[in-house]
């Protein structure tokens, strides 16, 4: 019941974002063919004692206890 409400709920959000950006987007003259180089700097922030190991093991443990949930649930 509530995972298809989430499913709903996250499709609602989907549609919604996607009426969004086609009204805001131009889609005539020259703001909406023009292509400005932009300068990014890239940052990348480590959490301090969290390597990619473990941040991978976390997640895989994570999607394992859903898979498990929704296993229980059906």
């Amino acid at each position: 019941m509530y995972l298809a409400l989430g499913f709903l709920v996250l499709a609602g959000f989907a549609v919604v974002a996607a009426r969004v950006n086609a009204a805001t987007t131009p889609t005539e003259g020259p703001a909406a063919t023009a292509n400005t180089p932009v300068a990014v700097q890239q940052l990348r922030l480590t959490m301090p004692g969290l390597r990619d190991e473990a941040a991978m093991v976390i997640v895989g443990t994570a999607l394992i206890g859903l898979a498990a949930a929704v296993k229980r649930a059906a």
